[in-house]
Order: structure tokens, then C-alpha cells, then sequence
């Protein structure tokens, strides 16, 4: 998609992409015939800009025809580089404005908590974009009221735009900060389907708590020449990467 389009964020679609799958497949009630139900699972995409994963995940998901991801990112296309949920199924808010996805999932979880539902509500967050202050405010509103039907899932791949997320502003110790803020923390392996699909059910981590998953990741897991590597955060393959990018992933 990102080889067609001649932009996109390859590097982050692929740190996240086990996230998703692990949570669209295996833990969330979402896409398919639970695409428009009342009580759906919420999912927001903080990292917006990781649009590529995301589409992929709800087309497979059954939300909307594979066929429109040929369209990524072209003119008039529904799927543009931010998700926008005026124009897709499955897309719960508009995001890629970094730090607003927090705040927008915080509300989610207090109108369910208010309201008496029972659906949950995930966001994905990259580490960088923890940097805005937008997130700790609603890490502060969440804790108050006791959000523990809301997950944050950090996909800590340690890589923003152009460099390491310790060399811009620090963020560690990551884990700690959220535990002051009042939240139920874990970390896991953040390709590792099994053990997230199995810490997904067994939420909240703490009642009464909201929950932090620090999902450890790869930027531009699968593909040798991409990991951990901050040039492919807003970068395209050229013909012979992509070749040889995808003989990875499919071996």
C-alpha cells in the first residue's frame, strides 16, 4: 500500500501490526457483524498516521471490502492518510493529531461507565506521542474516575520521527510513570500474539483501575533492513526493497 501510494509510514505500520491483529482476532468484539452493534468494543487509533496496519486490519476484519485498499491514499479515496470515521467503517475517531486519542478513549470509557454498558474501549498510542501533555490529562481523568473498561496499549517501539524517543524527550521509566498516575500496568512482548491475547483477557489487570499495556516492539518488524531503524518511519520502498521486503514477511 505504501509502495502504491508513494507515502505512508511503513516502520510503525509494522511495529503495530501483531497489536492489532492480537486484538481485532483475539480479544476485541469488533469488525464483522459487530462493526455497527450498539455494544461494540471501541477501539481508537492514536497513531494515525499508522493508517496502512489499521486499514489492513479492518478489511480482514471483514468491516469494509479488500478490494478499497487500492485506493490508499489516492485522490477521493475513503481511506486517507488519517483515518476518518465520516468516511470508513469500522473507525471509531478521527485521529493523527498525536495525544488526541487518548483523551477521545477516556471519554468513550466514561459515557459506557455512566451509561451502565458493557463494551470496553482500546487505544493504540505510539511511545512518541507520549510526549504530548494531552495524554497525561486523560491519564489523570481516567484514574479519578476509575476507568478500568479502558486500555491503553503503548506500542513502545523506542523510535519517532527521525530518532530514538530517549535522545528527543526521555519517557523512561515508563511503566513507573503510569503507575503513578493510578493505573494497572504490564509489559509484554508486543509481537507476541499468544501472550497479548492472553493478557487481554484477563482485564482489568486491577478493578477499579484503568489499564497500560507497554507493548515492546520492532519499528519495521519482519523486514531486515527496516528494524529498528528511524529513516523507515515515513519512508517508501523502492521497487527492489519492496521485492525483497516482502520475500521476508512471506518466508
Amino acid at each position: 500500500m505504501v509502495h502504491s501510494a508513494k507515502t505512508g509510514h511503513p516502520g510503525g505500520d509494522l511495529s503495530s501490526t501483531d497489536i492489532l491483529v492480537s486484538l481485532y482476532f483475539g480479544a476485541m468484539r469488533a469488525g464483522g457483524t459487530w462493526t455497527n452493534a450498539e455494544d461494540r468494543d471501541r477501539f481508537v487509533m492514536s497513531k494515525g498516521h499508522c493508517s496502512g496496519a489499521f486499514y489492513a486490519t479492518l478489511a480482514q476484519a471483514g468491516c469494509f471490502p479488500a478490494e478499497w485498499l487500492d485506493s490508499y491514499m489516492q485522490p477521493m479515496s475513503m481511506l486517507n492518510g488519517h483515518p476518518d470515521r465520516n468516511k470508513l467503517p469500522g473507525v471509531e475517531a478521527n485521529t493523527g493529531p498525536l495525544g488526541h486519542g487518548m483523551p477521545i478513549a477516556t471519554g468513550m470509557a466514561l459515557a459506557a461507565k455512566i451509561s451502565g454498558a458493557a463494551w470496553r474501549t482500546f487505544v493504540l498510542t505510539g511511545d512518541g506521542e507520549l510526549q504530548e501533555g494531552s495524554n497525561w490529562e486523560a491519564a489523570m481523568t481516567a484514574a479519578h474516575y476509575g476507568l478500568d473498561n479502558l486500555t491503553l496499549i503503548v506500542d513502545r517501539n523506542r523510535i519517532q520521527q527521525g530518532a530514538w524517543t530517549e535522545d528527543t524527550i526521555r519517557l523512561e521509566p515508563l511503566a513507573d510513570k503510569w503507575r503513578a498516575f493510578g493505573w494497572a500496568v504490564h509489559e509484554v512482548d508486543g509481537h507476541d500474539h499468544a501472550a497479548l491475547v492472553e493478557l487481554f483477557h484477563r482485564l482489568p489487570l486491577e478493578p477499579g483501575k484503568p489499564n497500560c499495556v507497554i507493548a515492546h516492539t520492532h519499528k519495521g518488524q519482519g523486514v531486515s533492513f527496516m528494524m529498528d531503524r528511524p529513516e523507515w518511519h515515513h519512508k517508501v520502498p523502492s521497487d527492489t526493497e519492496l521485492e525483497a521486503a516482502l520475500k521476508e514477511l512471506q518466508s
